[in-house]
């Protein structure tokens, strides 16, 4: 693939949800707006903000998995090729992983074993190695999910998408629950993915994580992307990014002095923000 041309590229995407109110009276809730990003093969970006801003949104709208309510806008194209919902479905668990946050996407009837496994020739070799690093031995692949502990189900999510063969890897918090070795070996397998040419998308709300793996973050507030920035650069000082939500989350970290996020200047920011879209309601 031309490295010129992104892996994924996503243009003014917007998602809203159709609700309804008193006497049935429709209206539409904005969850993301005008979101733009573009990860090139071999490259990790990890989308960062609190929980609840809307980031896994983003991961289930490029699998095509939104919810039938869903309105969504803007473009989202895989290798130059647009995203359609027939493409998107060809595409998912094929050349687009998903290590989704819930275990519950296991699939309740099939052996572990049987989910990591790799219909691709090419990958099979693989397998055996991803199981010995995540300790998933004999004794796992033979269990079902709801015999499994919340973390070895964690692993064995991890081990469906590392054996997949995908080209791009959307990584959705997929650390929660594991021991730091675990941690490890995530980081360790979605950067060796990387420098074999797949792009990984991590979304997280531990900025931490995201300085230790990313290459570029995109700091993610109320549905909307502030900045892109270099990683090394936001991680070595919050004079290397522009916006005061950004900035904020830096000075929020522990090591930064743990302030709290509610500064003047971000609190600037967030009553003109509500003010703006008090007003275009």
């Amino acid at each position: 693939m031309d490295q010129k041309i992104p892996l994924l590229e996503v243009e003014n995407f917007s998602v809203a949800f159709k609700q309804y109110g008193k006497g049935l009276h429709q209206n539409a809730a904005q969850v993301i707006s005008n979101f733009s990003l573009a990860l090139y093969p071999g490259e990790i970006m990890a989308i960062v903000g609190a929980s609840g801003s809307g980031k896994s949104l983003l991961a289930h709208a490029i699998l095509g998995i939104l919810p039938s309510n869903a309105i969504t806008s803007g473009s989202i194209k895989y290798k130059g090729e647009e995203l359609t919902p027939k493409k998107k479905e060809e595409l998912r668990g094929r050349q687009i992983s998903l290590i989704p946050q819930s275990v519950g996407y296991l699939d309740p009837l099939m052996k572990s074993g049987k989910q990591i496994d790799s219909p691709l020739k090419s990958v099979k070799s693989a397998v055996k190695s991803v199981m010995d690093r995540f300790q998933l031995g004999n004794d796992v692949k033979s269990k079902y999910p709801f015999q499994l502990s919340g973390g070895m189900a964690r692993r064995v999510l991890i081990g469906t998408a590392l054996t997949s063969g995908a080209d791009l890897i959307i990584a959705d918090e997929p650390t929660p629950g594991l021991h730091k070795s675990m941690v490890d070996e995530t980081l360790s397998s979605l950067k060796e993915l990387a420098g074999k040419g797949r792009g990984i998308l991590m979304i997280t709300h531990d900025i931490d994580l995201a300085f230790i793996i990313a290459d570029k973050i995109a700091v993610f507030n109320n549905g909307v992307s502030v900045e892109i920035v270099e990683a090394k650069a936001f991680e070595a000082s919050p004079d290397n990014v522009k916006h005061p939500y950004s900035k904020a989350l830096w000075h929020a970290l522990p090591q930064n002095g743990f302030h709290s996020i509610r500064n003047k200047d971000y609190g600037d920011y967030l009553n003109r923000t509500n003010s703006e879209q008090g007003g275009e309601k």
